[in-house]
């Protein structure tokens, strides 16, 4: 009972909700799950059409196993690292939902690191995406993607901060509990 009020009265809390850490955490499963599929396809695309389409290239564009035949230059780099975060994000979506639920200190600190090196990865291919649309000269599936990549770098970047403000919220209520300073 008295912990209960210590836990209400702490004045280091930040109020941070684990409700809005889980929210983004599905809104950014779906986001990569998307990014995964399309990123998928368009892998898919690009083998089943490269021979036909290659081999009347030059030789330093045979060399490259994979020929987009739509898109730019950018696209084949675009797709491979597209599809890494996607996997990736999805697969630390799941795991960060799981830690989210326990909201406890190690639960907060795994979710916390994963969500960093998904940013990090979501990050490159973003910038990829940026250089894509420099370039110019893309389908509209890839421009999909790329709005979508944009989109999932920030609200992965808005549910790294909501995770690391929990992370900072619970070891402060547990200090404060425990009655250390």
């Amino acid at each position: 009972m008295v912990s209960k009020y210590l836990e209400r009265s702490n004045p280091m809390t930040s109020g941070v909700d684990k409700s809005e850490a889980l929210a983004l955490l599905l809104l950014n499963l779906l986001l990569y799950f998307i990014v995964t599929a399309i990123a998928a396809w368009v892998v898919n695309h690009g083998l089943e059409r490269a021979h036909e389409t290659a081999s009347v290239l030059s030789i330093p564009a045979r060399i490259f196993p994979i020929y987009f035949p739509f898109g730019n230059l950018a696209t084949g780099f675009l797709m491979i690292f597209s599809l890494i975060a996607g996997v990736v994000g999805f697969t630390t979506s799941i795991t960060g939902i799981t830690n989210v639920i326990q909201w406890d200190v190690p639960n907060l600190h795994a979710a916390a690191a994963s969500s960093l090196a998904t940013w990090s990865l979501t990050l490159l291919a973003m910038g990829l995406a940026c250089k894509e649309i420099n370039i110019g000269w893309t389908d509209s599936n890839l421009r999909t993607l790329e709005t979508i990549l944009i989109v999932v770098s920030v609200t992965q970047l808005v549910c790294m901060g909501v995770i690391h403000a929990g992370v900072e919220d619970v070891v402060e209520r547990d200090r404060y509990n425990r009655g250390r300073v």
